[in-house]
């Protein structure tokens, strides 16, 4: 029976997959074989050493220490793509928020309802709120994964020019990115050029305060930002600094703080991006399949912090290794399995970064003290196996 913790409440829709004979489900189970997680931060939480993976229901995951879940063998998954119509969806609004005065002009009105001339005043008083159309502008996208791609396909229907910007666009989504959208060879290129900028990137240490001042002073004047992926994408001061000198329109932000508040020219989201009923069924169902396949099969999709790695399942045994990515892994694995006398049918090895990871077939059933040895290897950081 495996064990499933939940840190926040997770869709039925997910959580209804999970056989009810092999599966325990919760928000109060101890040593769970899996955390599944929305919001929740688990910076600060002591991940039970009983954890082999944690799904988080949602594209971000800066609310799980994936540094320390490597380190422990901990596969994190994430959902890309299951929110991004909803995302996409108030990424289009936020360019029409951020270049009509329509918020401004629904504030004022119902500040006016009790004034009896109303009528006369909406006509006198519309001009306050005019802004250009987006037909005809220039739309940046800096990042055209499976949201960036959606919002650009889209924003080209609308009539507007699309520069895309993303050195690490997937073959998948460079599939489904409209021929039309033009590719901007640098960042500062595509912000020279772009009436409207939006950000669809996970946030790292490589993209934290990516828009800065530096930034500021090189885009087009008078542009708008929209940002619905991380707060610290973008520098608040900076981006406050450059509103107040006129070097930028308006900001959107689905992240929110006070100081951003306080400025006139941001509009403030209350961090929306994913607020759907079908984003967050569609996200619940992706990870539930995910974890189950990790589980069951030992098979990954859409790991943050290990490779992608599947092995069509055609013998009965399986031995699933996750180990520090260093020379002679797979040799002192397999060594192991020939000392016991134990045929390999199938194997797959792959690696990320500092980290790999290996699923191993069998016909035959491998030992406790096969397990033991190999988890004693030098690199390795766990291993299990599992039965067809």
């Amino acid at each position: 029976m495996f064990r499933i913790q939940t840190l926040n409440k997770i869709s039925h829709l997910g959580l209804d997959l999970f056989p009810k004979d092999k599966y325990e489900i919760g928000d109060n189970i101890s040593n769970p074989d899996a955390i599944l997680v929305r919001s929740a931060d688990m910076n600060g939480l002591e991940i039970p050493s009983s954890v082999l993976a944690i799904a988080r229901a949602g594209a971000g995951y800066n609310n799980i220490p994936v540094k320390k879940c490597s380190e422990s063998g901990v596969v994190v998954f994430n959902t890309p793509g299951a929110n991004a119509n909803a995302v996409k969806e108030l990424a289009l609004a936020a360019l029409l928020l951020s270049s009509r005065g329509i918020i401004g002009g629904i504030n004022w009105a119902a500040s006016s309802a009790d004034k009896p001339d109303i009528v006369d005043l909406i006509e006198k008083e519309k001009s306050k709120f005019t802004g250009p159309e987006l037909k005809g502008k220039t739309l940046g996208v800096i990042g055209l994964g499976a949201i960036g791609v959606m919002v650009a396909n889209d924003a080209k229907a609308l009539g507007m020019n699309v520069i895309g910007f993303d050195p690490y666009i997937s073959v998948d989504a460079a599939w489904h990115l409209s021929s039309d959208v033009a590719r901007a060879d640098t960042l500062e290129s595509l912000l020279s050029k772009s009436d409207y900028v939006t950000l669809h990137i996970p946030q790292s240490d490589a993209t934290k305060g990516l828009l800065n001042a530096e930034k500021f002073n090189i885009i087009k004047k008078d542009a708008r930002i929209v940002n619905l992926s991380r707060n610290a994408l973008v520098n608040d001061k900076d981006v406050i600094n450059a509103l107040e000198a006129g070097k930028i329109s308006c900001y959107v932000t689905d992240f929110p703080t006070q100081e951003l508040l306080a400025c006139k020219k941001v509009i403030g989201i209350p961090h929306l991006g994913a607020s759907t009923p079908e984003a967050e069924d569609n996200c619940a169902v992706m990870a539930v399949q995910q974890i189950m396949d990790y589980l069951e099969n030992g098979e990954i999709r859409n790991s943050v912090n290990f490779p992608q790695c599947r092995l069509e399942q055609r013998y009965p045994h399986r031995l699933l290794v996750v180990n520090r990515n260093i020379p002679n892994m797979v040799g002192q694995i397999t060594t192991n399995l020939a000392g016991a006398n134990i045929n390999i049918q199938d194997l797959i090895n792959h690696h990320r970064d500092d980290y790999g990871f290996s699923i191993i077939d069998t016909d035959q059933e491998i030992p406790k003290s096969v397990l033991d040895h190999i988890s004693k290897v030098n690199g390795i950081i766990r291993v299990r196996s599992v039965v067809r």
